[in-house]
């Protein structure tokens, strides 16, 4: 029994999550195209099925019958490798996010917040090897942008996460949403999570800033040499990735799973978390529609005059609270 709790059961529990979140991502292009259609008081997506529902999957089935070019000029072993090295961190930071009571996606690691920023700084890798693979002066300077902006808003991110373990006092994720917390910490994790989720907007290469891929400057920015399967492959990592940075505010901001009877009822844990993280998608593509694109030196300024002090005062201030008040 042991190899079947230590293999079989994790692969399996691994296998459906990455069909869940494959599923998430391609009615997550419907929910933001409808969305975006009603902020500008449009359709949408209304011709593959009743109200469009199908048209995930006639996307799905244009992209798999795509022709797949390959450029002469491009370093091919890793010009191929790139798409999946963006994908495959936004698919396994889910491991360690709790869905129900004791019950974390894979597994209950006791470092599961050391786990999500040590693979979303692996994401940065997978982009500026597309650009540096591409050959191709568009897709290079792209990809700078978009790891510079990546490596940047790192940092802000990680001094507000420091703060939510000075509170917590535990890495585990399924510790820190099942611990107790005093109605003062809420207040004051609420406080923050408005320049968190700025900080997630850049790191997702989300709009506002999404300065790697200006069309009217960069072309495509990073994807420019991409088509069929392996542009799908950003695309999907991008919004699967929306996907996974809204259940980690949710856990981190929100109570993860946390709801009425949830402790009770083990299957309501997976519905609140999902109502959760729609609520924050649905900030994702409100923004999208609301804000326009800052220059991409007023977003680095941005970063390092204001979120990277604020954040080292959040800090301070969360250190001395934690010391005289827990």
């Amino acid at each position: 029994m042991d190899w079947l709790q230590l293999l079989v059961f994790p692969a399996i529990r691994a296998l459906i999550l990455i069909f869940v979140l494959l599923t998430g991502f391609a009615y997550l292009t419907w929910y933001e195209r409808k969305l975006l259609a009603r902020f500008q008081v449009r359709y949408g997506p209304n011709r593959a099925g009743k109200f469009g529902l199908l048209q995930p999957a006639a996307d799905a089935v244009k992209a798999f019958f795509k022709e797949e070019i390959i450029p002469n000029h491009v370093d091919k072993p890793v010009y191929l490798l790139a798409p999946a090295l963006a994908l495959v961190p936004a698919l396994i930071i889910w491991a360690v996010i709790p869905i129900a009571k004791g019950t974390p996606a894979i597994a209950d690691v006791n470092i599961g917040i050391l786990w999500i920023l040590a693979v979303a700084g692996i994401e940065s890798y997978g982009i500026i090897l597309a650009g540096w693979s591409s050959n191709n002066n568009y897709s290079l300077l792209g990809a700078l942008r978009s790891s510079a902006q990546m490596v940047s808003y790192e940092l802000p991110l990680g001094l507000f996460l420091v703060s939510i373990l000075m509170l917590a006092g535990s890495f585990s994720l399924v510790d820190l949403v099942e611990g107790s917390r005093q109605w003062w910490e809420w207040i004051w994790l609420w406080l923050a999570f408005p320049f968190f989720f700025i900080c997630i907007l850049a790191e997702t290469n989300r709009s506002p800033f999404d300065l790697p891929e200006t069309e009217n400057e960069l072309v495509a920015g990073f994807q420019t040499e991409y088509g069929g399967m392996k542009f799908a492959l950003f695309f999907i990592a991008e919004y699967v990735n929306m996907i996974s940075t809204s259940a980690i505010m949710a856990t981190l901001f929100f109570g993860g799973w946390k709801g009425p009877f949830a402790e009770q009822y083990i299957w309501l844990g997976p519905i609140y978390l999902l109502i959760k993280v729609l609520i924050l998608l649905f900030l994702f593509i409100w923004v999208r529609a609301s804000i326009g694109r800052p220059r991409y030196d007023q977003l680095m300024k941005f970063c390092w005059q204001f979120m990277l002090p604020l954040g080292l005062v959040y800090v301070s201030i969360t250190a001395v609270v934690a010391v005289f008040l827990k």
